[in-house]
């Protein structure tokens, strides 16, 4: 587990610790010291905590021009017990609401594990996106996905077809938001 580390090449355009707009702003990370963990092994230091004791995640990119986020996520998102929806849309999701952004990424290949709830946050974090936004997951497990799709939380975060498969990692943060919005666009028109 101390070895998955967020994407890191696009550090040199953006750090959330060094954005004032980011609810992580300031933060200092250290390369050696493993304090966070999950399932009892410790994590990559590099993880940014919400509050939850199973899910980390990295805002590895944030464009408030262009009003879009890219957020990668580690580890078990489970809703059912620490309610990790709520804590990521009230101490996150909002903070960059607030300040424009409505067109978000998940990005959830090193997400394990799913556990639902209901969806409550998810459709009022979708009702408060305006009507040019969205919220796109992108490389989540396909046991994951199965079980978001039967707490049809499906019907407020789109994934599925290219999505669940795209190569992220070759396009820069403007392209991949492009090439995310035309796969919804194509998939809406």
């Amino acid at each position: 587990m101390q070895d998955i580390e967020p994407f890191y090449n696009w550090m040199d355009l953006y750090l959330a610790s060094e954005d004032e707009l980011s609810p992580f702003y300031g933060r200092v990370y250290s390369e050696f010291e493993y304090s966070n963990t999950l399932y009892n092994y410790f994590i990559h230091p590099q993880w940014d905590d919400f509050g939850s004791s199973t899910l980390y995640l990295k805002v590895i990119y944030c464009d408030y021009e262009k009003s879009f986020a890219i957020i990668e996520l580690m580890g078990e998102w489970n809703d059912a017990i620490s309610n990790d929806i709520m804590m990521l849309k009230r101490d996150v999701i909002e903070n960059m609401m607030e300040n424009g952004i409505c067109k978000f990424i998940l990005i959830g290949e090193n997400v394990l594990n799913f556990h639902a709830s209901d969806d409550c946050y998810y459709e009022e974090w979708f009702e408060e996106i305006n009507e040019n936004g969205w919220i796109a997951a992108i490389n989540f497990r396909e046991h994951v996905l199965s079980e978001m799709q039967k707490a049809n939380i499906d019907y407020y975060v789109l994934f599925g077809g290219e999505l669940d498969n795209l190569n992220w990692r070759t396009y820069r943060p403007t392209q991949l938001v492009n090439r995310v919005n035309d796969i919804i666009r194509h998939r809406i028109g």
